[in-house]
């Protein structure tokens, strides 16, 4: 009897320290995941509505990965693109659905292109909104609403 003792502590140490891997997994940081030139790919059937018949010229934002991921697109430079770096909840699910991203800052005297393309950046759907209200996305100085999914 004494020696199944410290086998059950050391699956109850096992069970403790695998939760907290998947708990953490649940749990999305506000980095950006992947940013590149373009607009975004849609993996899914009604993935990047917003996109679709927007002018490239203008900030725009989707559900992407069936609402798991959101993708906002910045129209800027292609040698100085605006990147997206984090994404904040400012009112969460129920209360705004309001979220804010932040861009990478740039040297002011970078040399740049004159040119206009979209650059977009992809983050996880952070846990305080959700895709059953309309998503207020803040960017840049522009605000953009992205449908229900």
């Amino acid at each position: 009897m004494a020696s199944s003792l410290p086998l059950r502590r050391a699956g109850l140490v096992a069970a403790a320290v695998a939760s907290v891997f998947l708990l953490s997994a649940c749990n999305p940081g506000g980095g950006a995941i992947e940013d590149y030139s373009g607009l975004p790919v849609n993996d899914h059937a009604g993935d990047a509505e917003g996109h679709e018949g927007a002018a490239e010229d203008e900030v725009q934002a989707a559900w992407l990965q069936q609402g798991g991921q959101i993708a906002v697109t910045i129209p800027g430079s292609s040698t100085c693109p605006v990147v997206g770096s984090s994404i904040r909840v400012l009112d969460k699910a129920g209360e705004g659905n309001r979220v804010a991203v932040d861009v990478v800052e740039r040297t002011e005297d970078e040399v740049c292109t004159m040119d206009l393309v979209p650059h977009t950046t992809v983050f996880w759907t952070p846990v305080d909104v959700t895709t059953t209200e309309e998503l207020v996305v803040e960017v840049v100085g522009e605000t953009v609403t992205v449908p229900v999914k």
